[in-house]
């Protein structure tokens, strides 16, 4: 996902798309657990992503 892409969404769409990324994100951190995780740098990119919606957020709001 590109930070350009972000830019273009409405703040709520950018609120829905940061809960998404914050619900993978404990999915995969339960797969790891339970052992079924088969690509772990998986949670590192939505990581990122989760950092890149936040930061698109905060521009917009200042």
């Amino acid at each position: 996902m590109k930070a350009q892409e972000l830019r273009a969404m409405s703040p709520e769409e950018l609120d829905t798309k940061l809960n998404d990324l914050k619900r993978e994100l404990f999915n995969l951190r339960f797969q790891l657990a339970v052992h079924q995780l088969d690509n772990p740098h998986k949670i590192a990119e939505v990581k990122h992503d989760i950092a890149r919606v936040m930061t698109v957020i905060r521009e917009k709001n200042a």
